[in-house]
């Protein structure tokens, strides 16, 4: 069973603040179970959203949307990154992060910090590609990749080896909740990866179990969050529930961050039921969100093909092709992604620009020029305005019968 540790905190006597600052006090530390043999018994109805967020997970790899777009799966990663930055206190706007990504200049540190979220989301999914068992090691590089910030770098990729608690103030006194002591930590990192090896569970009901411990847990001084949300993305991956397009959850997570509060506390409560309604509800609605967004980018570019008319396998039609995965645009960039001649991308973009698809938003003919395509970022804020809606993930699950309710989690030994 969970357990409490009691532990004392050594104040320094030149510690700032009040007098409570300054001396010392017992507090208690969570110890969560290990999980790398977990059992669960789920009600009915946390086995039909699961199974309802698959198939809806499921559809999104084979749909025609997306077989012939595939920008948008990139896109969805970004609204992923973006999303769990924002559930840090990381704000920054589509277009924001859309003009930084397009040139390496002015990039202040929330949009360095956003950027390399995307990286570390990427990175996440290049593990999950791989066909070896997943490792600690693993886990510390999506972090590594995460903290980039100069204050970052000395804990970036390593266990934390000092206590952390989550809330305000400058000890755990008042602290919301206090993870593991740091001495638990790698035992419990070493358990968590046992349990993501297991190919016997639901790769939903693994996800959500996987990334609700590793919070419990908090291994990191910082980027706990982010990683963590990582974490489900290589989860579903792996388990072939999303091969190529995993539904950003973090934009459901981040409209209803209170449910998602009370789904970690539920679940360190030992109510694993609740949080894996909650999980599986948060994936159904973003899996609903990406097919409609989808829909709506495949339906613009076939609509600039209707007006360009670009003969097939031309610069303009494959600049089409990439604008969902890049609204602001430099010429570097589409040349990146498109490849051919500086020449022929610049005819490309000229084109592109004559039809009203880009319009260029800095520098001269020169240098330094930047073009974004309005039709896309406008799609993006308002799939953002309509994610900033509650959804039915945050509706509160309806209580079992006291005879139907889980038993707290159980390890097996």
């Amino acid at each position: 069973m969970p357990r409490l540790i009691e532990r004392v905190w050594e104040a320094s006597p030149d510690a700032y603040g009040p007098r409570s600052s300054r001396t010392s006090f017992r507090y208690s530390a969570f110890l969560p179970d290990p999980i790398h043999q977990l059992e669960s018994h789920l009600t009915d109805a946390v086995v039909a959203e699961i199974e309802t967020a698959a198939v809806g997970v499921r559809e999104l790899q084979s749909s025609p949307t997306f077989r012939g777009l595939e920008a948008v799966g990139l896109q969805l990663l970004r609204a992923e990154a973006l999303a769990s930055s924002r559930i840090e206190g990381l704000e920054a706007s589509q277009r924001r992060i859309a003009r930084a990504l397009a040139t390496d200049e002015d990039r202040d540190e929330t949009a360095r910090s956003v950027i390399a979220n995307i990286s570390a989301m990427q990175l996440a999914v290049d593990i999950a590609t791989g066909t070896g068992a997943l490792t600690v090691d693993d886990i510390l590089a999506v972090h590594d990749r995460l903290m980039v910030l100069p204050r970052e770098r000395r804990f970036a990729g390593r266990l934390r080896d000092v206590q952390n608690w989550l809330g305000r103030g400058d000890s755990p006194r008042d602290a919301e909740f206090v993870p593991p002591p740091e001495d638990q930590v790698p035992g419990l990192m070493a358990d968590l990866v046992a349990y993501l090896n297991r190919d016997d569970l639901s790769p939903i009901a693994q996800a959500a179990v996987a990334h609700a411990q590793f919070e419990t847990v908090h291994p990191f001084v910082d980027g706990n969050g982010r990683t963590g949300r990582a974490l489900i993305h290589i989860v579903l991956r792996r388990g072939a529930v999303a091969s190529r397009i995993v539904p950003p959850v973090s934009v459901v997570l981040a409209t209803n961050r209170s449910r998602y509060v009370e789904g970690l506390t539920a679940y360190r409560q030992g109510d694993l039921n609740a949080w894996l309604l909650f999980f599986a509800r948060s994936l159904s609605d973003a899996a609903a969100a990406s097919r409609r967004l989808g829909l709506r980018l495949s339906e613009l570019e076939a609509s600039w093909t209707e007006t360009v008319r670009p003969r097939r396998g031309s610069g303009a039609e494959r600049l089409i092709g990439i604008l969902a995965g890049n609204p602001v645009l430099s010429v570097k960039v589409a040349r990146d992604a498109i490849g051919g001649t500086f020449q022929s991308v610049n005819t490309a973009i000229d084109r592109l620009e004559s039809a009203g698809i880009l319009r260029s938003v800095r520098g001269d003919w020169r240098r330094n020029r930047l073009w974004e395509c309005p039709e896309i970022l406008a799609l993006l804020d308002d799939f953002e305005a309509r994610s900033a809606v509650p959804t039915r993930a945050a509706e509160p699950p309806r209580p079992a019968p006291r005879s139907a309710q889980a038993p707290a989690p159980k390890t097996t030994r």
